[in-house]
This record gives C-alpha cells, structure tokens and sequence, in this order.
C-alpha cells in the first residue's frame, strides 16, 4: 500500500476527540440546550424523571456547557479541582432538570475546563441566562411540524450577536432535539467547529408544547 495512503489512513481514522484530554486545554465551549419535551418524550417518561412531571413546565433547559477543541472534545479529564458539592448539583435542577443531569455534566465535562465544581456551575448558569431563548416556543398548545430551520432562525432573532455559523440545530427520532451555540471562553458568540455545526435538514421535525 503507497506511504501516503497510510498516512491518509491513519489521520482519517484518529477519534476526533483525542487529544490531550487535560483539564483547561480546550479552545471553545458548546452550550447545549435541549427541548425538554423531546427528551421527556423520548427517554424521561419512561425513566419517570421529575423533570417531565406535569409541574414541572420545563422548555429549553440546559444540557450542558461542553469544552470544544478546534476538532472533537476532551471528557471525563482527571481533575484536582474541587468537584461540586450534592447540594450544588441539586441547585441547578431549576435549569438542568434534574440534579443528577448536573453531576453527569461536570463528571463528563465539567471536570475539563479546568474550573471547580461551584465555578463551572457558575459559568454554565451565566452562559445559559446569557442566551434568550425564544419565548414564542412557549407559547405553543398542541405539537407541530416545522422545518428545523425555523427553530434556527428563531434564536438568531432572539439574539441579534449571533450569526448562523454560532449555532446549530440537531433533530433526533424525527423531534427537535437541541439548539448548540458556540462561545468562546469568556462566553461570546463565535463560530462553531465543522464537527459541532450539523444542522438537522428536515422539513417536518416533531415540535412537542410545553406540558
């Protein structure tokens, strides 16, 4: 086989996320948002997750405030920093969902960015009050069908600082899934990797109301 193939090969072939996978060693953030509704519908209401209980009234919550690398990402790093506390994790139920969602974000992620555990919970608050999210998807009272790109054009309406390559839309089982925005690290819009921007196509994506 000609050296350059190989070559081809081997970079092709590396996981994107590997590279060095050491806490505050990253070059941007994603902040995850995801459509509770979806979610509920897919996986909580089987698990019976008080974040679908009809009191809870859940729309856009926040899935996770993720290290980015140029191309892939670093989780699960091993951190010295000082992990949150039960009561933190239990603290940002209000915009995760649940408590444990938040733990799982700073095992996987949190333990990253080279922060501790009450700074990243910090940040990812401040990084999620930062975006407006759509009132207008609040307002709906039985499920539509809708082009994934509304829901884009939605948020960039909401957030005149961001541009279409700062976010994308992800679809899953034929719903919309999450809205993704990119930030740099001290939390201002910028452009997503190639990895991160993979805009759902579809026409017809399920859009479940607030329960």
């Amino acid at each position: 086989m000609p050296v350059l193939l190989l070559v081809l090969i081997s970079l092709f072939s590396t996981p994107a996320r590997a590279q060095s996978d050491r806490p505050g060693e990253f070059d941007y953030y994603v902040l995850s948002l995801s459509w509770s509704p979806t979610w509920c519908a897919l996986v909580g209401d089987a698990r019976r997750s008080p974040q679908c209980a009809e009191t809870a009234d859940h729309g856009w919550v926040l899935h996770g405030l993720w290290p980015q690398y140029r191309r892939g990402f670093p989780s699960h790093c091993k951190s010295a920093a000082r992990p949150p506390s039960r009561q933190m994790a239990n603290a940002m139920a209000d915009i995760m969902g649940t408590s444990a969602l938040a733990w799982y974000q700073w095992k996987k992620h949190g333990a990253c960015t080279g922060l501790s555990g009450p700074d990243y919970y910090a940040l990812a608050r401040r990084a999620y009050d930062g975006i407006t999210r759509p009132p207008v998807f609040r307002k709906l009272s039985k499920p539509v069908k809708l082009p994934a790109s509304v829901v884009e054009q939605a948020f960039l309406k909401a957030n005149p600082g961001l541009e279409p390559d700062m976010l994308t839309i992800t679809c899953k089982s034929g719903r919309i899934q999450e809205a993704r925005l990119c930030l740099s690290k001290n939390l201002a819009p910028r452009p997503c990797g190639r990895d991160v921007v993979r805009d759902c196509a579809m026409k017809d994506a399920l859009f479940d109301p607030i329960r």
